[in-house]
């Protein structure tokens, strides 16, 4: 009777174990959750997660008292000096699934009345105090043969004298990068991730906009000279 008992016991255990094996077994696999993609060869490529770039912390000062002014950059960026101004250009971040192919912000100063392009495309428009002054502000989007452009430009005039800031950036098609299939999107959401923020680092540049005053030179008139 004890056998009997025995084995009927053995045999419950084996059922139980069979069938928690089968469930195991039948069960999908848990995989990571990055997102995967396949390209036109039916290989898997991998999207990472979208990501903004991050703009340094760290601020450097521009100040050409010749020309008036001076600016707070992000350190990151790269500064050309020009004569009637001065260039950024902003690093981008090839590690990233994008297709930007510039970021740059240009200061330029001239004699006369300000005035933005005749353009058409006209995205926004508007204003922007900061302390006594007053910018005129206009954005600009438009896409051409592939590739997508933005500009968000600023004016501000003082006696006879224009500053314009502008911030221009250039996106390609995803063809030129060999992008397919959700690779694609990913580019996408990462290029206006991106120009996001360099945009909200360039407003934020334009408002630490001052004036500097020149040096003042001697009244020669009033030099008396000197004999040799």
């Amino acid at each position: 009777m004890k056998k009997t008992t025995i084995s009927i016991i053995v045999i419950i255990v084996v059922i139980v174990i069979a069938i928690i094996w089968f469930k195991s077994a039948s069960s999908p696999t848990t995989t990571d959750t990055t997102s995967v993609a396949t390209d036109n060869s039916g290989n898997a490529t991998s999207v990472p997660a979208t990501a903004v770039t991050k703009v340094s912390d760290k601020l450097s000062s521009y100040q050409n008292a010749e020309l008036g002014f001076s600016v707070k950059y992000p350190t990151a960026w790269e500064k050309e000096g020009a004569n009637d101004g001065v260039s950024f250009i902003v690093p981008i971040d090839n590690t990233q699934v994008s297709t930007l192919n510039k970021l740059q912000i240009d200061i330029g100063v001239g004699s006369g009345k300000c005035s933005f392009p005749p353009v058409i495309t006209v995205k926004d428009r508007g204003t922007v105090v900061v302390g006594d002054n007053t910018f005129n502000t206009i954005s600009i989007s438009n896409t051409v043969q592939g590739r997508g452009y933005f500009n968000r430009m600023y004016s501000l005039q003082k006696g006879n004298v224009c500053y314009v800031f502008t911030f221009s950036s250039v996106t390609l098609a995803p063809e030129t990068k060999n992008l397919t299939g959700s690779n694609i999107i990913q580019a996408q959401n990462n290029n206006k991730a991106i120009i996001n923020t360099v945009d909200t680092a360039f407003t934020d540049m334009v408002k630490s906009f001052t004036f500097v005053a020149s040096a003042v030179g001697v009244d020669e008139s009033t030099v008396a000279p000197v004999k040799k």
